[in-house]
């Protein structure tokens, strides 16, 4: 298998994501597509969700990349099931919502998941719900406007919290316990979520357990290990002025970006 892993996401909330296989497989070659001229994919139509990532595996595919890692709870839900059917040589690795390790975790037994319509509306969130979260309370929050605020830099803003003390209140009024990140983007205001969460709430991010799969299945396939630090390539299909800003701040380092043309992707969409 090429150790060339592909990571996407409608924006920048993927480079959770990244960050979190970077400092796990610091020699692995990653390429990072943000498909900023479509986001947020919440609100979108499943279908057109679909369409939009299969494009962007085809263009993974054709740079080589031998895993794909779809960082994107709302793209995950749309299209998982049919990349895999499309692409049954790639290995892909999907985000699921924590659900199952917040129910263990619970001593409330109320939970509170922060996660995107199309990924709350999906069958994959309902499947996980029903399989794990027995004799717990689920309450879930879309945070609508939360995706666009942190793609935009404002992390701390007004409207920002705003959101997030709207989605959270009642959750923790009800005695949650231990809330999930279901989306992506949501760990850059991990910080202000905890701030307003307060002590004794465990917040579950999903990325270090990607991170874990992706080192398991490149060992499994025995995947060529090289020194040094691995090639990092981060594209974005809208300007990637404010990317680059927001990639080198959350990862801590100067980073570039490039810009990635939707027509380069084989698949004309509007």
């Amino acid at each position: 298998m090429n150790p060339l892993v592909g990571i996407f996401d409608s924006g920048v909330g993927g480079l959770s994501v990244l960050k979190a296989i970077r400092l796990r497989l610091p020699q692995t070659p990653l390429v990072y597509v943000a498909d900023q001229a479509h986001v947020p994919y919440g609100p979108r139509p499943v279908e057109d969700v679909r369409a939009l990532a299969c494009g962007i595996v085809r263009f993974l595919k054709r740079q080589g990349a031998g895993i794909i890692v779809v960082a994107c709870n709302t793209a995950s839900a749309a299209a998982l099931h049919e990349l895999r059917r499309l692409y049954p040589r790639l290995v892909f690795v999907g985000m699921e919502p924590a659900v199952k390790p917040a129910a263990i975790h619970t001593r409330s037994g109320v939970v509170g998941v922060l996660a995107t319509q199309g990924t709350l509306r999906g069958k994959l969130y309902a499947s996980v719900v029903e399989r794990f979260a027995h004799g717990r309370r689920v309450m879930e929050d879309p945070c609508a406007g939360l995706v666009a605020e942190i793609e935009k830099g404002h992390l701390n803003g007004d409207r920002t919290r705003d959101i997030l003390q709207r989605a959270l209140a009642p959750m923790l009024a009800s005695g949650a316990d231990t809330i999930v990140l279901g989306c992506t983007h949501y760990p850059f205001v991990l910080p202000l979520i905890r701030e307003i969460a307060g002590e004794g709430v465990q917040v579950i991010d999903p990325a270090p357990a990607i991170a874990r799969r992706v080192a398991h299945l490149l060992a499994h396939h025995q995947a060529v290990k090289s020194a040094g630090v691995g090639a990092l390539t981060l594209l974005t299909t809208g300007k990637p002025g404010l990317f680059q800003r927001m990639a080198g701040r959350f990862l801590e380092s100067e980073v570039s970006c490039g810009t990635l043309a939707w027509r380069d992707m084989d698949l004309e969409f509007e």
